[in-house]
């Protein structure tokens, strides 16, 4: 998921060749636009519309997950991230209600479901596409199944309508579940003040890394965010719940929703160890594995143990695969559940 992005307009279903830089004001007003023009309502409306936690809740990071160039692991190049081929290979996966995906504006206004901030080819327009690495490597973006970009447009009219999207624009939906979730805490609010057909997430790392803007840095501020902006919900980095789990019964009083994303999401103990705790819904790039993991887990607690906080005070700047490009390898373990966490820690 791009960091921080803002909201954009609905756009005729046109191709354009590269994105656009962020430019966030650019885009809220974008989103004001799109917001203002008005959609038909979705099945749900408010604070329901969120993910039941009843049922923890499997979405497809960036379709059937995110293409790791630099990971040996090969189920994550195995098809064309952010793309239609990807959407719904995520959705014939039994278990899988939503998949993520990155909208960008190109310079021209068109909304694309692309995650980097800019386009890396051979020649100004064309294949190939190489992806630039978080250790700054650009590598050839070579995957078992590929696939062309597409536009917002092409995935609302050519996914099945039974898979929700996680999306940051606002779109006549056609009764299709649909949230906004966002890193930028102002976008969150602005999202949520120009409508309230569409739950509203915010995207926090909640400390794992430190950022000026304090509403940003704990899963603490990112309640107060989201209660005083009537907010649906967060979605955290995973660590950062491990890290504090008590944070899980504050959220949940304050009537809030909980999803996470992080490689941690990729590794069945770990995710069965969030549902015990308490969490609705996990990200996730292996999603045929997750899914079925998801399957078999029990029902969540009530509650959720105190733990002392001052093991949370730790940060690290290590970026995540919501985040900032792609993280270079994935998490390889066969150990228990309490590895899991201790790999969190």
């Amino acid at each position: 998921m791009a960091q921080p992005k803002a909201a954009a307009a609905a756009a005729p279903p046109q191709q354009s060749p590269r994105a656009a830089a962020p430019d966030i004001a650019a885009q809220l007003s974008l989103a004001a636009a799109s917001c203002i023009a008005g959609a038909e309502a979705v099945a749900m409306v408010g604070r329901e519309a969120a993910p039941a936690p009843t049922a923890m809740v499997v979405i497809g990071h960036r379709g059937k997950g995110m293409n790791a160039l630099g990971s040996p692991d090969p189920r994550l190049r195995e098809v064309k991230e952010n793309s239609l081929r990807s959407f719904h290979a995520a959705a014939s996966v039994a278990g899988v209600s939503h998949v993520e995906f990155d909208v960008q504006v190109t310079k021209d206004g068109y909304p694309v479901i692309f995650h980097d901030d800019f386009i890396f080819t051979e020649q100004d327009a064309g294949k190939p596409l190489f992806r630039k690495l978080n250790d700054g490597r650009v590598l050839r973006w070579d995957v078992q199944s590929d696939d062309a970009l597409c536009t917002l447009q092409e995935a609302l009219d050519g996914v099945d309508r039974r898979v929700g999207f996680n999306v940051e624009l606002k779109f006549d939906d056609d009764e299709r579940p649909i949230f906004f979730s966002s890193f930028q805490p102002d976008a969150a609010r602005i999202m949520r003040e120009l409508q309230d057909r569409y739950p509203v997430y915010f995207l926090t790392k909640g400390g794992t890394q430190v950022y000026a803007d304090e509403r940003r840095n704990s899963l603490e501020a990112a309640v107060k965010l989201c209660v005083a902006g009537g907010l649906q919900g967060i979605v955290s980095e995973v660590r950062a719940v491990f890290r504090q789990p008590s944070a899980i019964g504050r959220i949940k009083e304050a009537g809030l929703s909980l999803l996470t994303y992080g490689q941690l999401n990729n590794v069945p103990e770990a995710v069965y160890l969030q549902r015990l705790m308490g969490v609705d819904g996990v990200i996730v790039d292996l999603v045929g594995e997750i899914a079925v993991a998801v399957s078999e887990l029990p029902a969540a607690v009530a509650a959720v143990p105190e733990r002392d906080s001052s093991s949370s005070s730790s940060s690290s700047s290590s970026s995540s695969s919501m985040d900032g490009g792609e993280d270079v390898g994935l998490l390889e373990t066969t150990s228990p559940a309490a590895a899991a966490v201790a790999a969190a820690s």
